[in-house]
């Protein structure tokens, strides 16, 4: 699943800065898991093995989460 990605945009109080967190490799995907008022955004394997957890934030101060999913191109 090369290309799933997610945008997060996060309000700094002086203003607002945008993450984007996309998969490095083929087969593995971008997971998003909301948990105790933290969100924690990770690159995981086919087999749903956390290969690292890429970005944590306070969900009271997300503006903006979006997930893009690969595209599947079927001929």
């Amino acid at each position: 699943m090369k290309g799933d990605r997610v945008e997060i945009v996060v309000d700094l109080g002086d203003g607002t800065r945008a993450y984007e967190v996309t998969a490095t490799r083929a087969g593995r995907r971008v997971e998003v898991a909301t948990r105790r008022g933290l969100v924690e955004v990770s690159e995981v394997t086919r087999t749903g093995t956390p290969v690292r957890v890429t970005a944590r934030f306070m969900a009271s101060r997300i503006v903006s989460l979006v997930e893009f999913p690969a595209a599947d191109h079927q001929a």
